[in-house]
């Protein structure tokens, strides 16, 4: 396939788009990568994903795909190449779909949230809830992974990108914060499992490095009080 058939539009500053590289790379498919650094956001990124407005956008043959859970997805039936992504059973494709979810919605805006915390008490509250999500995700590994290396078994699958793809993010806030979230000791499993992902052939060449991701960070805290001032009452 050539490369200008298949395009990712995004930051991999963003674990959103970072989910989408790392299928590709399982599915060993070629792309070609278009940075949008979101400031301004793209005429491209506009017409590609006019709902939302967000990356990462995969635009197959000029038709685009939004979302980054459904863009796994859609690499993981598009391409039969590489190892499955999602599990064949559908027991199994619908828990790994609901810890998919969990994490977007639920688990990271509580990693997010700690570079946001108002004060030492909220701060305490998030990094609590971090650490509750943690724990049942160490748990979800343990019923998921069938005392395999991944969550996935054998190799790397759609639980695994949805949750690996924050490991730099809570890198980050472990360094920014002087404490240790995923903790050996408490997560066992989590972390040995993070080891083998980070190191893997599909992972290692696209995971952002903690400076990368602190920076994307530290635009990200501008813009949110960017437009916490332009939406204050004026007095």
């Amino acid at each position: 396939m050539a490369k200008s058939d298949l395009k990712l539009l995004g930051s991999l500053g963003s674990p959103f788009v970072l989910k989408a590289a790392i299928a590709l790379n399982i599915k060993s498919v070629d792309y070609e990568f278009i940075e949008d650094n979101l400031a301004p956001k793209s005429e491209l990124l506009l017409q590609t994903n006019p709902v939302h407005k967000k990356i990462p956008v995969l635009i197959h043959n000029d038709k685009p795909i939004c979302e980054s859970l459904v863009i796994v997805q859609y690499i993981d039936e598009a391409w039969s190449s590489g190892s499955p992504i999602l599990p064949s059973d559908p027991y199994d494709r619908a828990i790994a779909r609901f810890w998919a979810a969990y994490i977007d919605d639920k688990w990271f805006p509580s990693v997010g949230g700690i570079l946001y915390a108002g004060g030492e008490e909220e701060r305490k509250a998030v990094l609590a809830q971090v650490e509750e999500g943690l724990l049942l995700l160490e748990g979800a590994f343990v019923d998921c992974s069938k005392a395999k290396a991944f969550f996935g078994g054998d190799e790397i699958g759609f639980l695994d990108i949805a949750f690996g793809c924050f490991l730099a993010w809570l890198r980050v806030n472990e360094k920014a914060n002087g404490v240790k979230l995923l903790d050996e000791t408490k997560f066992p499993n989590l972390t040995d499992w993070a080891e083998r992902f980070c190191a893997h052939a599909a992972v290692k060449d696209v995971m952002p490095g903690t400076d990368k991701i602190a920076r994307f960070a530290k635009v990200l805290q501008a813009r949110k009080k960017s437009a916490a001032a332009a939406a204050a009452p004026s007095k």
